[in-house]
């Protein structure tokens, strides 16, 4: 049998942006040719810091073995080439400076390794948190205590990211952050994005990229910038990929295995994985509501209420794609994604109800059921075609997403007084939700390089939804179901997005560079309760400006200032007017009434070192949306919606360190305050809120010999205020132990999550008629053990994993 060698890479092959056709124009750094006999293509090419050969760049050799490295910064530097099959080259020494701005590394010869290799196992070290000047990045498999968790617990690790009770994500304490999906957007939103992220394996995850003021680029949605959510791509010739199996326990038991497959000869690419997750979960909501009279603010009664939820999900995923390199300046590419969760609820739901006095009036019962099922199938084809060396490009995608979701769902609710006799007849409720979503959007983008390092960049995009969600409730009466009239509603909703945006970036000095970019973006959208006949229709066209100018006084200090204006549209769900209940005295519904929110944010940042970053942040919001809780007093009913509230002002102050403190311990914390005000009208009134807060992310890693690695992180955020919402304070603490074995083809990783079982939520919302205390809790501790077997066989390759959808993907409300 052929022996094994592991290659240890401090970049993972996967974050190689730097080939030979790099889109920015090649005016400093290091070029040249990698032959042995022939030219070798896809050689992992790294450019060394001559002092400590620390890792600065890397990337590729492309099919006729010439690679292009760029510097940023004069210096000291040398070049490492890697290539399956033959030893570990190294250059002589070099130095860019202004009169040597380009250096050519002559004859790069590899010679033939003895130990010829039939497989290769490529381990990643890259640190969990990697702070770069216009982006944070985050290495999932870095951290140990990522094993077995969601996308949605990984984001709660992230820097500045925050989860609340219902899994909506902000960032740096602001909401309306956009999700994309391997740079398209997932078109889901809410509680459904939330539902969504909680059932996606960790394991599928490769890295997160959050960007809190991206350029024009992108689509202008994300009221507080974007997070890029990478999953795992092999980028290996021949046949290679990955195992997972893995288990952990809660209160209950949960399961999730993944696959991963790549294989590439000649001038196809073939790649797929398939993940399946088991996750059977409880959740304690206890709520307590204080009706007062208006004029006098005297107390009248109280309704304390506690839900226990069950959730049993299951959910089978996978994507499959091709890519076609059709010549050496051409590729085409097609990628189709699937994805199921099948899943169960049950809510046994209790309320007590008393007078002012503390005296028991009475006590209500409400269990209830619900089956669903959320679904979703979606195609990409693109296609990316180069020009010439300096890296002028056309890149195309079109894209057909569907969603389909059902619900069958039976509301049980009995009365008594508190001698437990009843008071008053039962009422059974059954609702059928049956709703479709489809998506079509194309985009396609234009890149050219010119002289003086700067980069015009220019491209246009249109997307059309259309939304059918069908609502349809019945109320049995003396044995016969009788349709509520007041709760079906059947609504349609459709919206065309055309956009179009330019891009300059330019050099001015060896200190200053400048960009700018400015977005356009027309919405025509309609909505139409045919239940009701009430329809709504709108038309606006918007302008979203971006700039930054960047200022490098020295080698160890940079400074960078931005600014854009973004909106935020209604998620489809949240305008959709159906009723979704929690028992007879709370349930939830939509606004179809929800207009868009603008906001406009300004970042003053300082990196030094590329170890500490710290941010001033400023944003301004008109029309925010938020979720707000509205009573009824004349039935002691209340009701979540979201509301177009106020204005917010934002005010922000952030700073992240990653640095390694010994060879064997690196540290990442992050810290952020932050001074949010609230001003508007809600429920009636004037509402003026302001609140400061704190929060903080800290990442401990440990590395140590044969193969161990341990990993200890949390966090914690102070009281803060979300809207009308208190939120009090909450934390939580991890722990990770990950192995090596099989000679570091394989690795066991084991994660308790919050073993202090210190992460619940609870806070307050008092304003008008409106008193009401929140407490939630659930399945948070947990044990998760995995083992990952990853096989290699070839020799390394690029490949691209495209979609074009933007922003309307991470709009859909669907998933459990």
């Amino acid at each position: 049998m052929k022996k094994i060698l592991t290659l240890l890479t401090a970049v993972s092959l996967s974050a190689f942006p730097l080939i030979s056709h790099s889109q920015s124009a090649f005016t400093k750094g290091v070029k040249g040719m990698v032959s042995a006999q022939k030219p070798v293509e896809a050689a992992t090419v790294s450019l060394l810091n001559a002092k400590d050969s620390s890792v600065i760049k890397s990337g590729v050799t492309d099919n006729t073995g010439k690679f292009q490295v760029p510097v940023a910064k004069d210096g000291k530097y040398l070049v490492s080439v890697q290539a399956i099959g033959y030893s570990l080259y190294y250059s002589e020494t070099f130095e860019i400076n202004a009169s040597n701005a380009i250096y050519t590394v002559k004859s790069v010869t590899l010679t033939g390794n003895s130990q010829q290799l039939s497989m290769v196992v490529v381990t990643n070290k890259k640190p969990f948190i990697e702070q770069q000047i216009d982006k944070t990045v985050v290495n999932v498999d870095a951290s140990p205590t990522n094993v077995g968790l969601s996308a949605l617990d990984v984001l709660e690790k992230s820097p500045g990211v925050t989860v609340d009770k219902d899994g909506n994500v902000s960032l740096r304490g602001k909401q309306g952050v956009m999700i994309l999906l391997d740079g398209k957007p997932t078109y889901l939103s809410g509680t459904d994005l939330a539902n969504y992220l909680k059932n996606m394996p960790s394991a599928n995850l490769d890295q997160i990229e959050i960007m809190t003021n991206p350029p024009a680029k992108y689509d202008a949605s994300g009221n507080s910038g974007i997070i890029n959510i990478k999953t795992k791509k092999t980028k290996v010739k021949g046949l290679n990929g990955s195992v997972t199996v893995g288990g952990g326990m809660g209160i209950y038991p949960k399961a999730n295995e993944s696959f991963n497959i790549n294989y590439r000869t000649g001038q196809v690419n073939i790649f797929g994985n398939y993940s399946y997750n088991y996750n059977k979960n409880e959740n304690t909501l206890d709520l307590v509501r204080n009706f007062r009279d208006q004029n006098t603010d005297t107390l009248q009664s109280v309704f304390r209420q506690q839900t226990l939820m069950k959730h049993i999900n299951q959910t089978h995923s996978f994507k499959a794609g091709a890519d076609f390199y059709a010549s050496k300046k051409t590729t085409l590419g097609v990628v189709v994604n699937g994805y199921t969760s099948p899943s169960n609820q049950t809510s046994a739901n209790t309320t007590d109800i008393y007078d002012e006095n503390n005296n028991q009036q009475a006590h209500t019962v409400s269990p209830s059921h619900s089956t669903d099922k959320w679904s979703s199938m979606s195609g990409n084809f693109n296609l990316k075609h180069t020009f010439d060396t300096t890296g002028t490009e056309l890149t195309a995608d079109a894209d057909y997403i569907n969603y389909t979701s059902s619900s069958n769902q039976l509301f049980d609710n009995y009365f008594y007084d508190p001698a437990g006799l009843k008071i008053q007849p039962d009422e059974i409720i059954s609702g059928n939700l049956p709703g479709n979503i489809n998506i079509y959007s194309v985009k396609a983008d234009f890149t050219m390089p010119f002289k003086g390092e700067g980069k015009f960049e220019a491209g246009v995009k249109s997307s059309y939804v259309k939304t059918d969600n069908n609502a349809q409730y019945n109320n049995l009466d003396n044995g016969v179901w009788v349709v509520d009239t007041t709760r079906t509603n059947h609504f349609v909703y459709k919206e065309n997005i055309n956009a179009a945006y330019v891009n300059l970036s330019k050099k001015l000095s060896k200190k200053w560079s400048a960009q700018a970019g400015l977005r356009l973006e027309n919405t025509i959208s309609n909505g139409d309760q045919l239940t009701t006949g009430q329809t709504f229709n709108r038309n606006y066209t918007q302008l979203f400006p971006t700039a930054y100018l960047g200022y490098t006084p020295s080698e160890k200090n940079q400074f960078s200032l931005s600014y854009g204006r973004r909106i935020e549209r209604p998620d489809y769900g949240d305008l959709n007017p159906f009723y979704y209940f929690l028992d007879k005295y709370t349930y939830q519904v939509g606004n179809p009434y929800l207009r868009p929110q603008f906001s406009q944010n300004i970042e003053l940042t300082h990196s030094w070192k590329s170890i500490l970053n710290t941010t001033l942040s400023y944003s301004s919001t008109n029309d925010i949306i938020q979720e707000i809780l509205e009573q009824v007093d004349s039935t002691h009913t209340s009701f979540v919606t979201k509301s177009n509230i106020a204005k917010q002002q934002s005010f922000g102050l952030s700073t992240n360190l990653s640095l390694p403190v010994t060879k064997w311990w690196r540290t990442n914390v992050y810290a952020q305050l932050i001074n949010n005000r609230y001003k508007g009208f809600v429920n009636n009134g004037n509402i003026d809120v302001a609140a400061t807060g704190f929060m903080t992310n800290i990442s401990n890693q440990f590395t140590f010999k044969k193969g161990w690695s341990f990993e200890l992180s949390g966090f914690y955020r102070s009281q803060m205020i979300e809207g009308i919402l208190v939120a009090r304070p909450m934390g939580i603490v991890n722990l990770g132990v990950a192995k090596s074995i099989m000679k570091e083809k394989g690795m066991i990783r084991v994660n308790f999550r919050d073993f202090l079982a210190i992460q619940q939520f609870s806070g307050y919302s008092k304003y008008q008629n409106v008193d009401v205390t929140i407490h939630n809790h659930w399945d948070s501790r947990q044990v998760n053990v995995s083992f990952t077997y990853r096989f290699n066989k070839g020799q390394a390759a690029q490949h691209q994993d495209r979609n074009g959808a933007g922003d309307e993907q991470s709009r859909v409300k669907g998933g459990n």
